[in-house]
């Protein structure tokens, strides 16, 4: 059983950065890979960013690559997507993920948190 809870969201100007943290608890957290997803007022849930158990292979949605960085600490038990040159699309709430295997697919997270806003808006 992994427990997930995600903090660092708010409301930030266009242009602006914010860094979501993800703390885990379970002694197999750093088993499993890791994943951001987002949803949107009346859109469903979407892909973000995910992260291998060892931190070497990373994935990106398009809509994101270049702007945020998914990274994670396994002493910690602890998963970080910094996100940079927000945009008003951006805006969702976020949610930190524990993931079967590697994947861009929300149908095989095994674990969810319970989501953080992020409101990207002058």
């Amino acid at each position: 059983q992994v427990q997930l809870a995600e903090s660092g969201g708010g409301l930030v100007q266009p242009g602006g950065s914010l860094r979501l943290s993800c703390a885990g608890s379970g002694r197999t957290f750093s088993d499993y890979p890791m994943g951001w997803f987002r949803q949107a007022p009346g859109k469903e849930r979407e892909f973000v960013a995910a992260l291998s158990w060892s931190g070497d292979t990373t994935y990106y949605a398009n809509s994101v690559k270049g702007r945020f960085t998914i990274s994670r600490n396994n002493a910690q038990n602890t998963v970080y997507l910094q996100m940079n040159s927000l945009k008003p699309e951006d805006t969702a709430v976020y949610y930190c993920a524990a993931e079967r295997l590697l994947t861009t697919r929300y149908d095989l997270v095994d674990y969810w948190g319970q989501g953080t806003q992020v409101t990207v808006s002058s």
